[in-house]
């Protein structure tokens, strides 16, 4: 396999669940205007996937679409990390999501941005414009509930204490991932772990909230092997591919 097409897939599909997850709360938004910004941030998810399968699309050169990656693959051949397939739940729950999602992301672009390959260093110089809002709006939403009532805060060390262990699956690595490092066309998400490390770790201590101590990581993300969620979120995705082969519209 193609090691710059598998890299490419692992970020694409990041971003394609993560923008279906979070898609699913249009319309279900606490108030409007947050309704409507995190739709937005879903949508850019969506867009930067989309980027992503075009070029990998271009690099494999076997008669697939963007489409056809996006919606006519089985459930072991997507490289998403965990994290983006795990449930929404309360809003708690989601904004973690979305803050760790946006640190990981934030650093992922900002070094692709140097990338040796120049395609895929324009993806990223435009993804990371997008990115820096996300972390923004969901590094606010962190404090606010970190910070406001007894219940809020409940809720976010809840959501902590229940998805943690699968944030470091972000950094997994895919095959071939380490002959692109030494080709300078990606970065060593070892060092990216690092960084977010030392991140988070900031911005806990700012809003007040413990660091998680427990050294278990849930292991095989973007292995072929997913959460019990993943399933659904295919069952969704592909209907239309599926139940009507080629359709276009």
């Amino acid at each position: 396999m193609n090691p710059l097409y598998n890299y490419l897939l692992k970020l694409a599909d990041d971003s394609f669940i993560m923008g279906q997850r979070l898609s699913a709360w249009c319309g279900e938004g606490p108030y409007l205007e947050e309704d409507i910004a995190l739709t937005n941030i879903a949508l850019d998810e969506l867009g930067q996937a989309n980027n992503f399968y075009v070029y990998a699309s271009r690099v494999i050169d076997n008669g697939k679409s963007e489409d056809d990656l996006a919606f006519l693959r089985y459930e072991h051949e997507y490289l998403n990390a965990h994290w983006t397939e795990l449930p929404n739940e309360d809003y708690a729950q989601t904004i973690l999501k979305v803050y760790v999602f946006a640190v990981y992301q934030k650093l992922m672009y900002e070094a692709l941005s140097h990338s040796a390959d120049e395609e895929l260093s324009a993806i990223a110089q435009k993804s990371l414009k997008e990115v820096r809002y996300h972390y923004t709006h969901a590094a606010s939403w962190m404090k606010i509930f970190a910070q406001g009532t007894e219940e809020s805060k409940t809720r976010l060390e809840k959501a902590i204490g229940n998805i943690w262990e699968y944030s470091k699956g972000l950094f997994a690595k895919v095959e071939g991932e380490d002959d692109l490092v030494i080709l300078n066309i990606v970065p060593n998400v070892d060092v990216l772990y690092d960084e977010f490390l030392s991140i988070t770790q900031k911005d806990f201590a700012e809003y007040g909230l413990e660091y998680p101590t427990n050294p278990f990581m849930q292991p095989k993300s973007r292995t072929g092997y997913h959460t019990e969620y993943f399933g659904y979120i295919l069952c969704e995705l592909q209907y239309m591919q599926r139940a009507y082969p080629g359709c276009t519209w």
